[in-house]
């Protein structure tokens, strides 16, 4: 404990060693030029005292403060959860902490989260924009100093940005293709906002499917706005009430799927016996639900192992170039995928 009953500092460490603060600080920097019995002497003093160093204050010193900062839309969402967990492992591992912030899917909290990070001078910042054209985000993500790693999003204007993307589109293609084969011809799709990159890709690898069968683009049977339950509720409940409703479906994301199954409850409908059902993401509703459900699958933790990768490069090597990686998709397929019901 200090002498004066306070926290103990570093000159009483040094005292107590009966060596120079300068010989400390090599100590605790794990210089080279340092003998055995200074070091030796220096740890015992830190134990006897209960010395803490100030990582904070040390790594402003060196122009680090040794953390990243980490931008999600919703921290409920399992999803995020994971990639969360995955990059914190990684950068733990390279002796950075990271700060976890969430935007609760409001592009105007991006923009504020983004900057209070960079006031805050974390080393890095890894983000999952809500919507990837707002200008206020763009802004103030290039006024961030250190590296951008963006998870699932393309931004043009953020030359300078790693990315790490998902092959969305080749996986809403086999689904889409395997609901064909089934002989199902008027699919639904549930999305996110065109705004984010995971909608558009998959809006677009939909409509090429049909073009690839010679179907018209099913234009009442898509639904994109919002990866929230609620409107994948909505959207199911609409859909299977209208005139010509839908024989199969696909939620573009495991929470839309949470307001699909609700609506199916209400509805009395069953995904496997009376509609073709298909999810994003294996998430453990998808696996656990009656019957399990069919899903367009990826490596959540790798996605996530990637980002903290692409962050500690450019963190290592700030003159090293950004770089994109891109994780397939595969599809997992279960017994909520049934052909056309007869009746």
């Amino acid at each position: 404990m200090s002498e004066a009953g306070g926290r103990p500092t570093i000159k009483e460490v040094a005292r107590r060693a009966g060596v120079a603060l300068s010989s400390v600080s090599r100590v605790l920097n794990d210089h080279p030029d340092v003998s055995e019995s200074m070091r030796a002497r220096v740890h015992e003093s830190i134990t006897a005292l209960g010395y803490e160093p100030n990582l904070l204050a040390a790594g402003l010193r060196r122009g680090s403060s040794r953390t990243v900062g980490f931008i999600v839309a919703d921290l409920r969402n399992p999803l995020y959860a994971s990639i969360v967990t995955a990059a914190q492992r990684e950068l733990g591992g390279a002796g950075y902490a990271v700060v976890i912030t969430s935007s609760n899917s409001e592009a105007e909290r991006d923009e504020e989260m983004a900057r209070g990070l960079r006031l805050r001078q974390v080393d890095a910042l890894i983000v999952s924009l809500t919507d990837e054209t707002h200008p206020g985000v763009i802004e103030e993500l290039a006024r961030f100093d250190g590296p951008v790693v963006l998870l699932d999003r393309q931004v043009p204007d953020l030359r300078n940005a790693s990315t790490v993307e998902t092959d969305h589109g080749t996986g809403m293609k086999r689904a889409t293709r395997h609901l064909m084969e089934l002989g199902h011809e008027r699919i639904a799709l549930i999305t996110g906002p065109l705004e984010a990159r995971p909608s558009a890709q998959r809006v677009k690898a939909f409509l090429d499917v049909h073009r690839e069968n010679g179907l018209e683009y099913p234009e009442d049977l898509v639904r994109t706005g919002s990866f929230e339950p609620g409107f994948g509720e909505g959207s199911t409940s609409e859909l299977l009430q209208a005139d010509r409703p839908p024989t199969a479906l696909i939620a573009g994301g495991n929470q839309l799927l949470t307001g699909v199954l609700r609506s199916l409850r209400g509805l009395g409908i069953e995904a496997g016996r009376d509609l073709a059902l298909i999810s994003c993401d294996d998430v453990p509703l998808s696996e656990l639900h009656t019957p399990p459900i069919t899903v367009i699958d990826r490596d959540i933790e790798e996605f996530g192992r990637a980002g903290a990768r692409l962050a500690l490069e450019r963190l290592s090597d700030p003159d090293a170039a950004p770089r994109k990686v891109v994780l397939p998709t595969s599809l997992v397929l279960r017994e909520s995928t049934v052909r056309v019901p007869s009746h």
